[in-house]
């Protein structure tokens, strides 16, 4: 963990004010009021800036530029045909548009029209945009003439479609509407990385005090000019849009997926933009095709958001961006914006592995519960539960999944709790540290692991520039870990470097059973991991220092039989070691049971660990077959009988003990030393 009493490291007192100094000279900021800013609506708010900054650049996507005058004539277009077509009842509007100014047209326009948007995605399957749609009951598609064959494809009979680029251009009324700060503004689909997609519900309210808090941790005023990376229908997308649209900057939009990491150095500096909003995924991939002379004078924040940060963004960043620019991280959610914030600079130093995610927002309270709902005290894991006034309403049409996620105010007031599903740990001064999701901890052979612990092992190895660590179970209740991970340099690290690597600084159950080199980690619209679209490990003998080297004797040959059925692998050289294939101490049993019963002999359970290769273990079973009498029948089924009654924890402890022994570093029968820890 930090020291947070370094005064380079942190504490409050130096984050105040590294914060200060996001003020730009000579712009005359001043702080919003929350409780003021989230008394009005979206619509009245942007009015006020396309008043005040009429000619100022408001939208830059590519060769589209719209300025602030113009963005509002074409938002109140789009309102009018929309009230045309649908009336003034408040209901959901489907945005299928790409990521360019007319997404923020038609952003606009909806809720000028009273309505609420719904953002599809075009990029993800057509079922899924299907379902989204079809959960989200919208009436109505705004799109364009090139997606309106899928807007036709996706769409139910009774929904309408409405092409924007089919309306008038000449000059349109504001639709003059009065909004209630708590009418619906949007819903936002959550990635649904780890389940089915839900609707997070945004009102006015509780997206105007986004707005105020972001704009506030940014000292963002009318000079400058925001990346909008994410995909609309993301919370951070909605962070950067209100940012910009509502204090006179501009925005500018870029498809990565589309346009490539290449150019979007080029068009960073082209642009002069003034402050950047990456997942750490993009940032690590964009940041990779820097050249050591690339530098962003006019950069001056940075926020990485909605994935965990880890040490080697922060390196990243001190190394390629100028001391005058400062980075944010912290934590966030679609039901609740960002909780907690910690401000870097160019001094900044990561100790113990875990960069922090710093102190509560203004106006929320970070709660950290046990599993009976009390609060935990200092240095102690505990549920993220966050307390504000403006939080998310809840889930669209899930009644149940709101009443379980979101607590009413115990005090009777309207500052409600919502349980997160993180882990954190607050050190004494208020810090907070993130631990990772409840739900990415799994158990492994009787173990509680932390999969965002392994992921950060695994990043932390040479030559590993991605990584991503899921569970996957070839046999039903038996899970194992599997390493994704993306080289720096090709070749990448071998399975015996990264076991090697990772036994330094993970214990035996945390050691991924298998790794698998990707070009690239999959990703999902709004620029996260998607651990759902990971290809499952194959059937394929890993690349592994020890060239393959086929049976030579008929034993051997059985061996590796034996071995490839209970690992799983299309074939076994005989001088692979066991743990470098993926095996564990469970598949040991099943090994050793087998060996019993096709060779007749006496072997105890850490046989294969002492011997781990097939080579190997095929002379301890001749010396075996040597040495003894050819035990009876009755007494193979004996054996296996015992292994077979043994409980999964007892199996466990026999084998922890038995391994135990073998990493006191005694010598082997063969003369090496085992010091394995499985």
């Amino acid at each position: 963990m930090n020291n947070l009493s370094n005064p380079i490291s942190g504490g409050l007192a130096r984050q105040q004010a590294i914060h200060a100094r996001l003020v730009r000279p000579g712009s005359g900021f001043v702080p919003l009021k929350a409780e003021e800013v989230t008394e009005q609506s979206i619509p009245s708010l942007f009015q006020e800036q396309a008043q005040r900054h009429a000619d100022r650049v408001a939208v830059k996507a590519g060769t589209q530029v719209l300025t602030y005058r113009e963005l509002d004539q074409a938002a109140n277009r789009l309102a009018q045909a929309i009230l045309a077509q649908r009336g003034n009842t408040p209901e959901p509007v489907a945005l299928l548009l790409e990521h360019d100014a007319s997404a923020l047209v038609a952003f606009l326009g909806v809720l000028k029209a009273g309505k609420f948007f719904v953002v599809l995605e075009p990029s993800i399957p057509t079922e899924r945009i299907a379902a989204t749609l079809e959960d989200a009951q919208a009436s109505l598609i705004v799109t364009s003439s090139q997606l309106q064959p899928l807007a036709a494809e996706v769409a139910p009979p009774a929904c309408q479609q409405l092409n924007l680029d089919h309306l008038d251009h000449g000059p349109a009324a504001d639709a003059g509407l009065s909004l209630s700060p708590d009418s619906l503004a949007g819903i936002f689909y959550t990635s649904g990385s780890t389940g089915q997609p839900k609707g997070v519900i945004q009102t006015h309210r509780s997206l105007l005090y986004r707005f105020a808090a972001q704009t506030n941790l940014f000292c963002v005023d009318a000079e400058d000019r925001l990346t909008l990376l994410h995909s609309l229908g993301s919370g951070a997308a909605m962070l950067n849009t209100l940012s910009a649209l509502l204090t006179g900057a501009a925005l500018f939009p870029f498809d990565l997926r589309r346009e490539g990491a290449g150019n979007f150095t080029r068009w960073m500096l082209q642009e002069r933009l003034t402050i950047a909003h990456f997942t750490p995924s993009l940032f690590r991939r964009w940041v990779d095709t820097l050249a050591e002379g690339d530098r962003f004078p006019a950069l001056r924040a940075m926020r990485l958001g909605s994935e965990a940060t880890t040490p080697q963004e922060v390196e990243l960043f001190k190394k390629h961006f100028s001391p005058g620019c400062i980075l944010c991280v912290g934590m966030g959610g679609t039901e609740f914006a960002s909780a907690a914030n910690y401000l870097i600079e160019d001094e900044f130093e990561v100790s113990e592995g875990r960069v922090p995610i710093g102190y509560p927002a203004e106006e929320l309270e970070v709660l950290l519960l046990d599993d009976d709902g009390q609060d935990v005290g200092f240095n102690q894991a505990g549920e993220i539960a966050i307390q504000g006034a403006y939080l998310s309403p809840g889930y669209w049409r899930n009644p149940d999944l709101t009443q379980a996620k979101f607590r009413p105010d115990p005090t009777g007031g309207n500052r409600r709790i919502y349980l997160t599903g993180d882990l954190g740990l607050r050190h004494p001064d208020g810090c907070l540290f993130h631990l990772g999701r409840k739900d990415l901890q799994v158990k492994i052979r009787g173990y509680r692991v932390e999969l965002a612990q392994v992921e950060l092992a695994v990043l932390g190895t040479e030559n590993v520039k991605e990584a991503a660590v899921v569970t996957w179970e070839d046999q039903p209740g038996s899970p194992r870990l599997v390493a994704y991970l993306v080289p720096r340099e090709q070749p990448g690290p071998s399975v015996r470097t990264l076991r090697r690597a990772l036994e330094e600084k993970l214990p035996h159950y945390m050691v991924p059973s298998a790794f698998v080199m990707l070009e690239a980690l999959p990703l999902l619209p709004s620029g996260k991991v998607n651990r759902r679209a990971l290809p499952a490990p194959d059937h394929t003998r890993p690349e592994l220092e020890t060239p393959f080297l086929g049976p030579r004797t008929p034993v051997e040959e059985e061996l590796a039989g034996i071995w490839a059925q209970v690992l799983g692998l299309d074939r076994v050289g005989v001088d692979d070691n066991f743990l470098e294939l993926g095996g564990d101490s469970l598949l040991a049993m099943q090994v050793i049971s087998r060996v019993i019963k096709a060779f007749k002999v006496n072997l105890p359970l850490h046989t294969l660990f002492a011997a781990p290769t097939v080579a190997r273990m095929a002379v301890v079973v001749a010396q075996h077959q040597a040495n003894q009498a050819k035990i009876e029948i009755e007494d193979v089924e004996r054996l296996l009988a015992e292994l077979e009654a043994l409980s999964e924890e007892q199996a466990k402890q026999l084998l922890a003990g038995e391994v135990a022994e073998l990493h006191q570093e005694r010598p082997s029968p063969h003369g090496r030393y085992i010091g394995r820890q499985q």
